[in-house]
């Protein structure tokens, strides 16, 4: 079972109080299934008190944790101040991801996260943020695509040795829907690909295989690129060995 955390969006139906809505993107749903797993949507609660004891509740019913693309990373949550060029953060979304990403790996649950989701995974574990990188990053390539998110834009190079290279090979050619990236990788985290403008694209774990941190959207990529599809597939595999572990684990400790 791989959890997606929910995201929320603004219904301008009258008929709804709030005008909001929790939803889970069909392409994430569709890539899951096609590489082998079984999605579930994980909504965070309004109420920020009932956060950990919704991600207690949680926590059993996934093998892995999809965190997907959303709004910008509170810049307080990595030690800077908001600059002009921030958009909207969601406070609430960042406060759930944090304890959940926390909870998960203390569960020993493969996490995969996806543009926004990259983010906050590196932040939980100590990184930091560019809050814009055409401002903040001299000769950055261009990162917010205007061509439609089902084409590649721009080349990634690929660390050698990598678990992701392993998957890609040395380079990948990838879509780009970001403004933010990750300047500095936190504690535990290694370097697995980048940018031709030196852009972390992606990361991982170095001393497990818990962590997998992408910067582009392979669930827009697979159906004309199917190697993207081995990037998804790999880390439901992992999640199925991880749960079979902890069922051994577990039952050996029954006896």
């Amino acid at each position: 079972m791989i959890a997606l955390v929910a995201d929320v969006i603004h219904d301008p139906s009258v008929f709804t109080v709030p005008n909001t809505v929790d939803i889970s993107p069909t392409m994430f749903k569709d890539t899951i299934l096609e590489a082998g797993g079984l999605p579930i949507t994980i909504p965070y609660p309004t109420n920020a008190r009932l956060i950990p004891e919704v991600i207690q509740a949680y926590l059993p019913l996934f093998d892995g944790l999809i965190l997907p693309g959303g709004p910008d990373v509170d810049p307080t949550r990595y030690g800077e101040q908001p600059r002009p060029q921030l958009q909207a953060a969601n406070p609430l979304l960042d406060a759930f991801e944090l304890e959940l990403i926390k909870a998960t790996y203390a569960a020993g649950k493969p996490m995969f996260g996806l543009c926004r989701g990259s983010h906050i995974l590196n932040v939980a574990f100590g990184g930091t943020l560019y809050q814009d990188l055409e401002t903040e990053k001299a000769d950055a390539l261009r990162h917010l695509q205007a061509t439609s998110g089902e084409y590649p834009t721009h080349h990634v190079a690929i660390v050698p040795q990598t678990r992701l290279a392993k998957l890609l090979g040395d380079t990948a050619y990838v879509n780009s829907r970001h403004h933010q990236a990750s300047r500095t990788l936190g504690a535990g985290l290694r370097l697995a690909a980048k940018a031709y403008d030196g852009t972390i694209e992606a990361f991982e774990s170095e001393d497990n295989d818990l962590i997998l941190g992408i910067q582009w959207h392979p669930e827009n990529l697979w159906q004309d690129a199917p190697s993207q599809l081995k990037i998804y597939a790999d880390f439901i595999e992992r999640a199925a060995s991880h749960r079979q572990g902890i069922s051994t684990l577990a039952a050996g400790e029954a006896k």
